[in-house]
């Protein structure tokens, strides 16, 4: 039988004023940002918590900052407003290191942070429930229902069946780009990047890693910070296992496997990052499931590996993976703007952008110039050929290498905030789409949200006229 014939059936629904499909590192803030704006919202996750690849990556949010080092010019926090509110609450929940110094590597990042996972899903959760943000966890947005080129609603599936959850803005913040593809968005998918799973191993010891790497002269970067209650502990490592070993560089190139690693607690890594590129994209389920199977094996490779180099390692154990894959990109959504390397790396700013970053990650072959910062536009946001339907995170920037700074973890912070206020204030004024909402409202809206913006044109390009 090539398919089946659904029959109709008339399901429950209920309606809100903004949908928020994906709890990862933007929808999480998009929708605490529409809460707080007075929006009633709910956030739809498939997973049974919050925070996406911020929790599965287990990875260090550095980009806070502008890149102040190499450059010799004033350090300046440009990632603020609920984001760096998440992280001061984080950190007194004990949940990170808070900022700190990166140490001889400064043409790449200055700032280090390092995250408990799990204090993360926790905190994350009850901020989105504080807020009175309704969370449907363990539920998946399978289809949308559409009026002309305005969404209607999201069909959803649960454990306990098939509802509909009516809106009136949604923000697609899944990843995958699986809202916008069911509205009927022009796409892409590049299949540009590796997929992921990152381990966290028990059983290790990162001072003994530290003075491993730099004994014998491989290390090129660590981190100070507090670390099971003492202050000014080694919190982050990297080093050139390929000069250790010629065979030993190739085993760990070939598992895809990455020497950095961060922690705040003693005899534990909090994460390893294993990668393999897919010959197709990730949205492709069955070389997917085959991709999660690869991933599961290179792990125990590399465990392997960490137990016969790192002294004191021997007992080291898989204390934690990703229950699915990570991603950095599946489909790239054509939205009304495509920012380009050019303007991020000269630090273009725009008569619309909704916060500044200052952070590229193939730095130092491509850094933003001077230490300075480029301003991200609204229209990057808004998903072309309907009214209603806002696309953050990874799934915007169509230029590898101009994605590799719009899609790092504190820009999809920043881009959820923005998102979720936009859709607040669209709410409110009743407006018949999305850019239908003046810029200086938005603009007056973020800054009173504490978001920070390097440059002072947007404000005046709007009082111009714009």
């Amino acid at each position: 039988m090539d398919f089946v014939t659904r029959p109709e059936q008339k399901i429950p629904a209920r309606e809100y004023d903004v949908v928020v499909a994906g709890a990862g590192t933007g929808g999480v803030f998009a929708a605490r940002a529409a809460a707080r704006g007075g929006a009633k919202t709910v956030l739809i996750e498939r997973k049974g918590y919050v925070g996406g690849i911020a929790v599965e990556g287990g990875c260090g949010l550095h980009s806070f900052f502008n890149l102040w080092k190499p450059f010799n010019v004033e350090k300046r926090m440009v990632v603020r407003g609920i984001p760096e509110e998440f992280i001061q609450r984080l950190y007194q929940a004990g949940g990170c290191s808070g900022h700190n110094d990166t140490i001889m590597r400064p043409e790449y990042d200055g700032d280090t942070l390092c995250v408990d996972v799990e204090q993360y899903k926790f905190v994350a959760l009850e901020m989105l429930r504080e807020a009175g943000v309704q969370v449907l966890l363990n539920t998946w947005a399978v289809d949308v229902v559409k009026e002309g080129q305005r969404i209607a609603g999201i069909i959803a599936e649960s454990h306990q069946g098939c509802e509909a959850v009516l809106g009136k803005v949604f923000i697609d913040a899944t990843g995958y780009g699986d809202v916008s593809a069911r509205a009927g968005a022009k796409y892409s998918e590049p299949n540009d990047y590796p997929v992921v799973n990152s381990m966290g191993v028990g059983g290790v010891d990162i001072d003994r890693y530290y003075a491993f790497l730099r004994d014998r002269g491989v290390l090129f970067e660590y981190g100070l910070g507090p670390r099971s209650g003492r202050t000014s502990q080694i919190i982050r490592v990297d080093g050139a296992w390929e000069k250790l070993d010629p065979a030993l560089g190739k085993a760990v190139k070939d598992l895809g496997m990455s020497a950095v690693t961060t922690t705040i607690h003693d005899n534990y890594f909090m994460f390893i990052k294993i990668n393999f590129k897919m010959a197709v994209s990730p949205s492709n389920r069955d070389a997917l499931a085959d991709a999660e199977f690869e991933l599961r094996r290179r792990q125990r490779a590399a465990l392997d590996i960490i137990r016969q180099t790192i002294p004191g390692a021997a007992n080291a154990f898989i204390a934690r993976t990703a229950p699915s894959i990570t991603i950095r990109r599946a489909r790239c959504v054509e939205c009304d703007y495509d920012i380009s390397l050019d303007e991020i790396l000269n630090g273009a700013h725009y008569p619309d952008e909704v916060f500044s970053y200052g952070f590229h990650d193939s730095a130092p072959r491509l850094q933003i110039k001077g230490g300075k910062t480029y301003g991200l536009p609204y229209r990057t946001m808004l998903v072309k050929g309907l009214d209603n339907l806002f696309a953050i995170g990874m799934m915007i920037t169509s230029d590898h290498e101009a994605h590799m700074s719009t899609r790092n973890t504190v820009s999809c912070m920043a881009m959820g905030q923005a998102s979720g206020t936009a859709a607040a204030l669209c709410v409110k004024q009743g407006l018949g789409g999305i850019r239908d909402l003046p810029y200086v409202k938005l603009y007056d809206a973020l800054k009173l949200g504490n978001v920070w913006f390097d440059a002072e044109l947007p404000y005046k390009a709007v009082l111009g006229g714009i």
